[in-house]
């Protein structure tokens, strides 16, 4: 789905072999017209509105994917930028050709780490002011199901995907509020307004992440501060490469076995193949990002490929049971999953044993 911005490339999860071939070639080569025709148009026939100030713009997960794509668009500006990564990456800045200046400052964040929270917005209220546009971008995610998830995983994939970015926009607004003006921008997904097996941590966060701000939308709208949701699809990019298997989840997609085996390879293949043939980048997602930047009133949601228009139409049209029975039918392989004819080692000890046994009395409550 949307970029994962955060992961460290060198986490062991499972690696995956690009596939190549004449539908490869075929997609790069309509990939490469629409580009050039977008490039046409943002350069010749495009008018931006004139920006009457700079602003002082912050920016979570910058070294990679959508992150990095829109502090690179956004160099050329005359806006401020505050870029940050995890400790661990802020050596990236200087192999992707970034340099601190007068109005570039890199700093590191890891956006669950409260004291790393305050000491940015410190730092930016000393030198420039305060934010006047946050952009949580930052994100991490789990391809696990949630009988494989624990609960320490599961408070990791809140932190990141939402508790960390509500935290940061309530250290910020005070700023905008008493200025009068302000934008907060949260790069959500499609996985925010339909979940996906697998994947359903993942979710969790980014539909909080989705409820928390169009509630903010209602109450900072008042003090001039303006609350939008990116929500980038599928995005040509290694996003997929950079998804966290829980330990019982690897185990799982490593071992045919197991009654999760098919769902964790039959969606990986599955998302593997969107995000590799769909025609829309990072730069794509950074572009509308940047639009929302410059407009004069941005809306609450903001679609940041053509599929997560696709998705919204579905939901907004199909009746509720018409719309789940088809997402169902459409999963791969979908026949396939669940422990219908196990391997006699999955089995549970009643049935390798044959015989059956008595269920155990369930404990008292006091």
């Amino acid at each position: 789905m949307d970029g994962l911005d955060e992961e460290d490339a060198t986490d062991p999860n499972l690696g995956w072999v690009r596939r190549t071939g004449v539908m490869a070639r075929a997609v790069a080569l309509v990939r490469g017209v629409r580009n050039a025709s977008r490039a046409v148009w943002r350069r010749f026939l495009r008018r931006r509105p004139r920006i009457s100030r700079p602003f002082t713009i912050l920016i979570t997960g910058a070294t990679t994917g959508i992150g990095y794509a829109l502090a690179r668009r956004l160099l050329g500006s005359p806006h401020r930028l505050v870029l940050t990564a995890r400790k661990s990456s802020m050596g990236r800045f200087a192999k992707l050709g970034i340099e601190a200046s007068d109005r570039v400052c890199l700093l590191p964040l890891d956006v669950t780490i409260a004291r790393e929270r305050a000491e940015l917005v410190e730092h930016i209220e000393a030198r420039w002011g305060g934010v006047d546009v946050l952009v949580n971008n930052a994100g991490l995610s789990f391809r696990s199901a949630l009988e494989h998830m624990t609960e320490a995983d599961l408070l990791q994939q809140m932190a990141t995907n939402y508790l960390g970015p509500m935290e940061l926009t309530r250290l910020v607004l005070p700023h905008m509020r008493g200025q009068h003006f302000g934008k907060i921008v949260n790069v959500s997904s499609v996985g925010g307004m339909t979940a996906m097996p697998t994947m359903s941590a993942y979710s969790a966060s980014k539909f909080a992440l989705e409820g928390a701000s169009e509630s903010l939308w209602y109450e900072v709208r008042p003090f001039g501060v303006f609350v939008t949701l990116v929500r980038p699809g599928f995005v040509h990019s290694d996003g997929f490469e950079k998804v966290r298997y829980t330990a019982a989840g690897d185990t799982s997609l490593r071992t045919p076995e197991d009654p999760y085996h098919r769902h964790y390879l039959n969606m990986s293949e599955l998302v593997e193949a969107l995000m590799t043939i769909t025609f829309f980048g990072p730069d794509d997602v950074a572009e509308t990002i940047h639009d929302v930047i410059d407009a004069k009133n941005p809306p609450l949601r903001v679609a940041g490929t053509w599929d997560a228009h696709l998705f919204d139409a579905l939901r907004r049209l199909l009746p509720a049971r018409l719309y789940y029975r088809f997402l169902y039918s459409t999963l791969p392989r979908v026949w396939e999953w669940g422990d219908l004819h196990p391997a006699n080692g999955s089995l549970p000890p009643s049935a390798r044993s044959g015989r059956s046994v008595a269920p155990k009395a369930p404990p008292e409550l006091p």
